[in-house]
C-alpha cells in the first residue's frame, strides 16, 4: 500500500537536521550502556538470586517483541513521529524512578516490565527519523549512528569509575539522568511529518507482506541469526556479576564492556576490506564460529591464569560474535528482500531475535546459579544449533535475488 507523496514543507531540511540526529542518539545510548552491563550487578547488590534476576531481565524482552511494533506502528500514523519518540522517552523516565523505591521482587519487576514498553522503541523510532533524512536530503546514516556508540562506549567506562566510587546502587539515578539528557535533546528532533515509506518493525508492514518472505531461505537464515544471537543471553545476564564475584573491579568491568564495543566498530569500519567477496552465509558461519570460539574460552581464561588480559583477548570476539551477526542479516536482507518489503523482514528478524533472547536469559539464572562460570559452556550448543539452521539456509539458497 503506497503512502501519500511528501507534501512541499517536508521537502525543506530541518535546519542542522545531522546535529540534532547525532545528539538524539549519543543521548539515548547513554541509557542503554548503563543499563546493559551494570543493571544486573544493582539487581545483585539489592539481595535478588541468580534466578530472581534472569526473570527480571527476561521478562520485559517477552513484552517487547510484542508492544514495540505496536508503538512504531503508531507512530507510522501520528502526525510527527518526533512527538511520539518525545512521549516515549518522557514515559521511560518517569517509569524509572520506580527504582528508587523499595526493591521487592514484585516492584522491581513490575516497573521493569512497565519501562520496557516505551524504551524499547526508543532506537528504531531515532533510526526512522534518520533515515527519512537519508532519502529526502542525503543525510549520512552512519555519520550521525556513529555517535551512539561512541556515547555507549563512553556510558560503559564512565558508569564503571561511578560504580567503583559509589557502589551499584548509582545505577538507576544514571539511567534517570540519562532518560532527562535525551528527553531534553528529544524536544529539538527535527519534525519530519509522516513517513514516506513505513518504518522498520511496522506491524501493517509484518502482516501484508510477511507471508512473501516465509520461503526456507529466509526463515532459516533468520531463525539461525536468533538462535547464535540469543547465545549471547548469558554473557548479558551475568558476565558482569561473574568479573565482580572473582575480584575485578567496576572500573575495569566498565572497560572490559567498552572494549567489546570497540572491537565491534572496528568490525563495522573494516567489514568491506576484510570480507567484501565473502557469501553472507559464510559470514555467518564465521559469526558462529566465533560465538562457540568464544563461550568455550571465557570459563577457562581465570582458571588458566591469564587474568584480566585475557578477558579482554576474549572480549575482542564481540567483534565476530556480535557486529558480523548483525552486519551478515542487513547484507542478507538487503540482497534477497524487495525494498518495500525491508520493513517486514526487519521485524520478523527482530521478533526470532527477541524471543529467543528472552528464553536463553531465562535459563541463564538457573544456569549461573548452579555452573556459575561454567554456565557459559551450555551456550555452546545453542549457537550449535544457530549454525546448522545456517547451514540449512546454503541449502536453500536462492539463485538469484528473492523479489517477491
Amino acid at each position: 500500500m503506497s503512502l501519500p507523496p511528501l507534501s512541499p514543507e517536508q521537502l525543506v531540511k530541518p535546519d542542522h537536521f545531522e546535529l540534532r540526529m547525532s545528539l538524539i542518539f549519543a543521548t539515548l545510548f547513554v541509557s542503554q550502556g548503563t543499563h546493559l552491563p551494570y543493571f544486573p550487578l544493582w539487581l545483585e547488590a539489592k539481595g535478588f538470586h541468580a534466578e530472581q534476576i534472569a526473570v527480571i531481565l527476561a521478562a520485559p524482552m517477552f513484552l517487547r517483541v510484542v508492544t514495540t511494533p505496536m508503538l512504531t506502528a503508531l507512530a507510522d500514523r501520528a502526525k510527527d513521529r518526533a512527538n511520539v519518540y518525545i512521549a516515549l522517552v518522557a514515559a521511560t523516565m518517569i517509569i524509572s524512578a520506580g527504582y528508587f523505591l523499595p526493591a521487592t521482587y514484585v516492584g522491581v519487576l513490575a516497573v521493569s516490565l512497565l519501562v520496557s514498553i516505551p524504551w524499547a522503541p526508543h532506537s528504531p523510532m531515532a533510526d526512522s527519523l534518520s533515515l527519512s533524512g537519508v532519502r529526502r536530503f542525503g543525510s549520512n546514516y552512519t555519520a550521525m549512528r556513529k555517535w551512539g556508540s561512541i556515547s555507549y562506549f563512553c556510558a560503559n567506562i564512565v558508569g564503571g569509575f561511578i560504580l567503583a566510587a559509589t557502589g551499584p546502587q548509582a545505577v538507576p539515578a544514571i539511567i534517570f539522568v540519562a532518560l532527562a539528557a535525551a528527553l531534553v535533546a528529544g524536544l529539538w528532533a527535527p519534525r519530519m511529518g509522516k513517513p514516506r515509506k513505513a518504518s522498520p518493525l511496522s506491524a501493517t508492514d509484518i502482516q501484508h507482506s510477511a507471508p512473501s518472505l516465509f520461503n526456507a531461505y529466509f526463515l532459516y537464515f533468520t531463525l539461525g541469526v536468533g538462535i547464535i544471537t540469543a547465545s549471547h543471553a548469558f554473557l548479558y545476564g551475568f558476565v558482569s556479576i561473574y568479573w565482580k564475584s572473582i575480584g575485578i573491579s567496576d572500573s575495569v568491568v566498565g572497560l572490559l564492556w567498552a572494549w567489546g564495543v570497540v572491537s565491534e566498530v572496528c568490525m563495522f569500519v573494516f567489514f568491506n576490506r576484510i570480507f567484501a567477496s565473502v557469501s553472507v552465509v559464510r559470514v555467518m558461519v564465521i559469526a558462529g564460529i566465533g560465538s562457540i570460539v568464544r563461550w568455550i574460552a571465557l570459563p577457562l581464561v581465570w582458571p588458566l591464569g591469564l587474568g584480566v588480559v585475557g578477558f579482554f583477548g576474549v572480549q575482542t570476539l564481540h567483534a565476530v560474535s556480535v557486529a558480523m551477526v548483525l552486519i551478515g542479516l542487513q547484507k542478507m536482507i538487503g540482497e534477497t528482500v524487495s525494498e518495500e518489503r525491508t520493513g517486514a523482514a526487519q521485524g520478523i528478524a527482530y521478533f526470532f531475535n527477541g524471543f529467543f533472547m528472552a528464553a536463553v536469559t531465562l535459563a541463564s539464572g538457573p544456569l549461573y546459579d548452579r555452573l556459575g562460570v561454567g554456565g557459559f559452556l551450555a551456550m555452546i550448543p545453542i549457537a550449535i544449533i544457530g549454525l546448522v539452521l545456517i547451514g540449512l539456509a546454503a541449502r536453500s539458497a536462492p539463485q538469484r535475488p528473492l523479489r517477491g
